[in-house]
């Protein structure tokens, strides 16, 4: 039985990889700007269905990001949207709906960390022992993305379900490790 042992050893597949990444912080506004419709995230209910709805755009961007390497689309799709419903829920709550930049990177690390437990337990055949650090990265990332907006002087005062452009390519430069990964996978040799 093969052992994945990630390396960034392909130099044509990596950079591939990365710019077949990168359009999918698209999904952060658009999935943002759908879940207006349940408006502020000021409680249980709004988080858990707006971060549904998010999580839903998000996984689809991302797994058209990595159609050729990665999980089957349902299954991130579902995990990316569950994950972002019980984290947003769940962080949203434990900051008291606060909009700080502190409160808001906490939410941020909360919400990352669901929805990289989510994506890991898709992830896990594919990528071995280490898909249990993508927890981790993500929920740096979001806490990160949430810091960036905040930074630029979005309106966060809005409780929106996830960060701004600017925070979403941040997020979206830091987790391309994963189609790095993921196409480094495919390309190794058996």
């Amino acid at each position: 039985m093969h052992v994945y042992q990630p390396t960034i050893t392909h130099s044509r597949t990596w950079p591939q990889a990365v710019l077949r990444w990168m359009p999918t912080f698209l999904g952060f506004p658009i999935g943002g700007w759908a879940a207006e419709i349940v408006g502020p995230i000021d409680a249980v209910a709004p988080a858990v269905v707006g971060g549904a709805i998010t999580g839903t755009i998000v996984g689809f961007a991302q797994w058209l990001g990595m159609r050729r390497y990665g999980p089957p689309p349902v299954r991130w799709i579902i995990a990316t949207a569950a994950g972002l419903a019980v984290g947003l829920a769940a962080g949203a709550r434990a900051v008291d709906y606060r909009t700080s930049i502190g409160a808001l990177a906490v939410q941020g690390a909360v919400c990352g960390v669901a929805i990289g437990i989510g994506q890991a337990i898709v992830l896990r055949r594919m990528l071995g022992l280490v898909v249990w650090a993508w927890p981790a990265v993500v929920g740096a990332s979001w806490a990160l993305g949430w810091t960036v907006t905040t930074s630029f002087g979005i309106d966060v005062e809005s409780q929106y379900t996830v960060f701004g452009s600017s925070g979403a390519l941040v997020v979206t430069a830091a987790t391309s490790v994963l189609a790095v990964a993921l196409a480094n996978r495919q390309d190794a040799p058996a």
